[in-house]
């Protein structure tokens, strides 16, 4: 299973950026998609999911300004990530579960995001 992620970078804080995440049809047709994050010194946490019947669910402390979408016909998850904040810096990883993978966890490389004046 691959998951190709990319996307990431440096921004000042009020800024955006979207995270992409690739995967085969296969795994995408079945399996909820997700992002997670890892800041340093810190474990990695859940900041948003996506189902195959397109319903999400978002970390607190990003609701309102990330939002999460999945495009079918590209086998692809993005991150849309608005409002920026220091404290959205970490390694953003990408992540899939479910029937396709029996319910397995399967990683992507992680990108960096950085937001810092």
């Amino acid at each position: 299973v691959q998951l190709q992620a990319s996307g990431g970078g440096s921004v000042q804080p009020g800024g955006s950026l979207t995270l992409s995440c690739t995967t085969s049809s296969r795994i995408f047709s079945g399996n909820t998609m997700a992002w997670y994050r890892q800041a340093p010194g810190s474990t990695r946490e859940l900041v948003a999911m996506i189902t195959t019947g397109y319903n999400s669910d978002y970390a607190d402390a990003v609701k309102g300004r990330f939002t999460i979408s999945r495009d079918s016909a590209k086998s692809t998850v993005y991150l849309r990530m608005n409002n920026l904040r220091p404290e959205d810096t970490a390694v953003y990883y990408c992540n899939t579960r479910g029937v396709a993978t029996n319910y397995r966890d399967f990683w992507g490389q992680g990108t960096q995001v950085t937001v810092s004046s």
